[in-house]
């Protein structure tokens, strides 16, 4: 069996972006994959980086925290990695940049050499502003350039996509639960098309 790494952040763990998270779960489960999921609120992740985590740019072999050494060494032998996270300030919320400054660390998946063990990330953002607000100031542009290029494409990862679920909080929606189930099922459809586009390579 397939190995994919789920990474979610949300402080509630009844939200919309806990909903998709389980859903995209259930979904490359179906499909025969097995996902190991992280959920950074409930696992207790510090995102704060401490001098023991600092990238010591001369040093690629550094040895950094324990924490930081047994979740890099998680994402060991996974095909991929899905990570579901709310559009806060137009970017992640600290908690997931903290994952990414801790663990997706130099000379471990960046630097002297090293990438990420997996070539693919789709990252699934639930933004509260309408589609025409969000993009007529180029925010999904900006957004999507820094997961793809500034993080994953420099991390080795040359297949990451980004999927916006907009409108979450739903102010011109008459049915907000449809309109969630809506989104739901995109997010499900990114996993499924991921999933058939991997088998079939």
């Amino acid at each position: 069996m397939q190995h994919v790494q789920l990474i979610w952040a949300h402080p509630r763990n009844d939200s919309l972006t806990a909903r998709v998270a389980e859903a995209v779960k259930t979904e490359l489960t179906q499909r025969g994959w097995s996902v190991d999921e992280l959920d950074l609120h409930r696992a207790g992740f510090d995102p704060v980086l401490q001098p023991v985590d600092e990238p010591d740019f001369s040093n690629p072999d550094k040895t950094y925290s324990a924490e930081v050494m047994r979740l890099s060494a998680d994402l060991t032998g996974k095909a991929a990695a899905f990570i579901v996270f709310p559009v806060w300030w137009f970017s992640t919320p600290a908690i997931l940049k903290g994952y990414i400054d801790r663990v997706w660390n130099h000379g471990i998946f960046y630097g002297g050499g090293r990438k990420l063990p997996f070539d693919s990330v789709r990252w699934i953002a639930l933004a509260g502003e309408a589609e025409a607000s969000f993009t007529k100031r180029g925010l999904d542009k900006s957004m999507t350039h820094t997961l793809n290029v500034g993080i994953a494409g420099f991390c080795g990862a040359n297949d990451s996509q980004v999927e916006i679920l907009y409108d979450t909080l739903g102010e011109d929606v008459k049915d907000l639960p449809a309109h969630h189930e809506v989104l739901i099922e995109q997010a499900r459809r990114t996993a499924a098309d991921w999933s058939e586009a991997h088998l079939a390579g």
